[in-house]
């Protein structure tokens, strides 16, 4: 008997009980671009063939996704075919019991917002999501590990800014972007200001596949006496 592929949005809760497994997700979980078994394999100290079983139980459980491609600068004939690569799904899953849909809530309070189609209550809003990130006190923590901690997926760049590739708010912003990016803009400037890091890096750069806030370099202050 075949087994069933798990609903949409939710996952297989066995999916990740293996600690081999588990690693094995992490690792491309890890990586902004599509790997092959062998890389898995190398990186969890295991057989290729017992690295495709653990890459493709995490895609039926709809944690990976799949795809063929050859690796980068191979092409034309003799090349072979192509091989089977895996990605991090990039859709919500969420594993409760019984389930919750705390996502429910937020979209009936967004409705309430924007149906108010106040300046006042808008500015309430981010003045809100501003006091709730200083509460993040984590100032003994790396910025990154706090910003990994409030469910965001940060990187630095060569240039030194931090791209943010994990949106925690994305089911709602899907439907009022302006709203709700603005909302997670106070909210990492409190994060941020709460550890005396300069609120002013947070910035608004939206980008396709990645949450819509930047976080520049710190910069020196003006008269601060730097040359």
């Amino acid at each position: 008997m075949d087994e069933a592929s798990p609903p949409e949005g939710t996952c297989d809760l066995d999916a990740l009980s293996n600690p081999v497994r588990r690693r094995v997700y992490d690792y491309v979980a890890a990586h902004r671009v599509p790997v092959r078994r062998d890389q898995v394999a190398e990186a969890a100290n295991i057989s290729r063939t017992l690295a495709a079983y653990h890459l493709d139980r995490l895609a039926d459980a709809g944690l990976l996704t799949t795809g063929y491609a050859r690796p980068e600068g191979r092409g034309g004939p003799g090349a072979g075919r192509p091989a089977k690569q895996y990605a991090p799904a990039r859709d919500e899953v969420s594993v409760t019991i019984p389930p919750r849909d705390y996502g429910l809530f937020a979209e009936i309070l967004l409705d309430a917002v924007t149906a108010a189609d106040a300046a006042a209550m808008r500015s309430a809003l981010a003045d809100a999501a501003e006091q709730r990130g200083r509460t993040i006190d984590e100032t003994n923590t790396d910025l990154l590990a706090t910003l990994t901690n409030c469910g965001y997926e940060p990187h630095v760049t060569e240039c030194d800014d931090i791209e943010l590739h994990n949106c925690p708010f994305h089911r709602v912003a899907q439907r009022e972007t302006e709203l709700v990016c603005g909302m997670n803009r106070a909210f990492l400037r409190g994060v941020l200001a709460a550890r005396d890091a300069g609120p002013d890096r947070v910035e608004l750069a939206p980008a396709p596949g990645h949450c819509c806030v930047v976080i520049r370099p710190e910069r020196p202050h003006d008269g601060d006496g730097a040359h």
